[in-house]
Order: C-alpha cells, then structure tokens, then sequence
C-alpha cells in the first residue's frame, strides 16, 4: 500500500512502504559489516561500539593488575627471608692453614673451633647464632665438623691434625679419615707417651727432661 504525504508546496508525494523496508534492511547490513569488518584498532584497543567482542572488561584488568602486584611483593618477602635466613656455608682459610669460617662482612675469618663456642666472635655474632649452635654437631656445616673414629665423639675441622689428640683415640691426627701430613719442622716425630699427643711432640718440649716419647727419643735424639 502507498501512502500519500502532504508537501510544503502544496504537491502530494506517493510512499512506498515496501521499498523503505528494503532500504532499512540494506543499512542495517552495512553497518553490521561496518561493525564487524573494524573491531579493533592497530594498537589492540577496540572501538566502543564493539569493546565487548574482543576487550576484557575493566574489572578483570583491574584484578589481574593486583593479583601481578601480590605475586611481586610475595617473590620479593621470599628472596629476602631465603637471604636472611638461609643457612651459613662459607669455609675460608683461618690463620696456620686452619679451616675457618667466614663472618658476614666477608673478611673475617675465624677458625672453626670458635663457633659456638660461646663467645662471638664475628662483628654481629653470627657465629654463635641458634641455626648454627642449636643442634650440634648437626646444625653446623659439614666443613665445620670431624667425625672421630669413636661416632659418639666429633671434633672441629681445625683440631683435625693440629699434633693434638683431641679425639681421645688420636682418630683426628693417625686415622685414615684424618689423612694427615707427616709431622712438620717443628715436630719431632715419634709414639708419645701423654695422650694429648699421638704421632709427634712439639720441639719445643725435647730434652725437657720428661718423657714424651716411649724410645725416650725426644730426650735423647731430638733437637729443640
């Protein structure tokens, strides 16, 4: 049916309704093809007319940025505690060869008799801190620590070979797991008689006039 609409000029203009339909359609379906032939721009945003096609909403973005910035902050607290608190492993060379350790200013070396020994002997008293002198011998570094021949009895790395019987058995200067050198210069190599003593006497003590040594070498032998 065609309608008439009434014009300014006093003509009358004929409507035809089917054609305006087909009009409709025909723009309707340009503008879907506009629409979806231009969702997004080059930089990956889209257009607001179809933001919902291919952008996350704005809460989502909000909650992925805060759950990014606890994930950061909880690495960060973990790398510093597993800085602070890991356990204390820094073997260093002490005075006369001795195996040491090394303090926290990374220059102080002490030897390794003097952990735990109740006196702190590091700047900030780390040698005598619970994670290293809570279980001992266990809590200590195994660098720290001599098993004697005896298992009931350990001493530190640094009386390993020192001339003294410190394990009581002389495990710690005759054993196979003690390997040690033969007696130095300053030793006079023999089988003592004193028990703090197993394969050498100091120099120091020949021609004494007190047996040291079973041959009695130390008194009639040996040099100071």
């Amino acid at each position: 049916m065609n309608k008439i609409h009434p014009q300014r000029n006093g003509d009358v203009t004929t409507f035809d309704s089917a054609n305006s339909f087909s009009e409709e359609q025909e723009i309707l379906a340009f503008r879907s093809k506009l629409v979806t032939s231009h969702l997004c721009l080059p930089t990956g945003c889209c257009r607001p007319c179809c933001a919902h096609l291919c952008c996350p909403p704005r809460r989502a973005c909000v909650v992925l940025l805060l759950l990014a910035a606890i994930a950061a902050i909880v690495g960060l607290a973990i790398a510093l505690g597993l800085q602070l608190h890991a356990p204390v492993n820094r073997p260093c060379v002490a005075t006369h060869n001795w195996t040491g350790f090394l303090c926290n200013d990374r220059v102080t070396c002490i030897p390794a008799s003097q952990v735990c020994d109740g006196t702190a002997n590091c700047r900030n008293g780390e040698d005598e801190q619970e994670k290293l002198c809570g279980d001992l011998p266990r809590s200590l570094p195994a660098y720290l620590v001599f098993h004697c021949g005896n298992p009931e009895y350990w001493v530190y790395a640094d009386q390993r070979c020192n001339g003294m019987n410190d394990c009581g058995d002389c495990s710690d200067e005759m054993g196979s797991l003690a390997a040690c050198p033969p007696c130095g210069p300053a030793w006079w190599s023999c089988s003592p008689v004193h028990h703090e003593y197993c394969s050498c006497v100091p120099r120091a003590l020949c021609r004494d006039g007190v047996q040291h040594c079973v041959s009695w070498s130390d008194e009639y032998l040996c040099r100071p």
